[in-house]
């Protein structure tokens, strides 16, 4: 080897490796709080949700893609495991009807219909107001950890398109777990 590569070697491994750009296929958290309601905390959060092309097409050819909203409240403590103060989770099942040309989303027994794919992004982008713990499970003044996350769940889709999400990562659109302290 000569001097020139093994010096070119050494400055390389010695540099601070540059920031990676942001993936396309992650989901940014804009903003996520719990706001007090009458007699509970509500959560509104709001996500950067975008569905690529691989997804698209997969709607488009029958396959329905299920998302989840995760959300946890802990409470910390120096003397044992943190402790579960509530835990949320939601599905939303996200469908496309060629005959009608309507998106349709689905969570529980609630269904909308949408005529384009921006208006579905938009809707999955935005928790409004969903109720997750009563005030009285909460010590006023005490300090809380609370998380939140959006992504969508490969585990459900077809078991071909499982092998395909484990390959490629057009399948693994999801965000990082967004986590805030909270004080009632």
């Amino acid at each position: 080897m000569s001097r020139f590569v093994f010096g070119f070697l050494c400055v390389a491994l010695l540099l601070p490796p540059l920031a990676a750009p942001v993936r396309a296929d992650t989901i940014g958290v804009q903003s996520a709080e719990l706001v007090p309601d009458e007699d509970e905390y509500v959560l509104s959060a709001q996500f950067d949700v975008a569905i690529n092309p691989t997804l698209e097409e997969a709607l488009q050819n029958g396959v329905s893609l299920y998302f989840v909203l995760e959300f946890e409240l802990g409470r910390p403590r120096w003397y044992w495991l943190d402790e579960k103060v509530a835990q949320l989770t939601v599905q939303y099942r996200l469908t496309y009807s060629p005959l009608t040309r309507q998106y349709r989303v689905t969570t529980g027994l609630l269904g909308q219909q949408f005529d384009s794919l921006d208006e579905v992004q938009r809707v999955l982008s935005r928790v409004a107001a969903r109720p997750v713990v009563k005030k009285d499970a909460l010590v006023p003044g005490a300090r809380y950890d609370a998380a939140v996350r959006l992504r969508l769940d490969v585990a459900q889709l077809p078991k071909p398109f499982q092998i395909n999400a484990l390959a490629s990562r057009d399948w693994s659109l999801q965000s990082e777990w967004h986590r805030w302290s909270f004080v009632p």
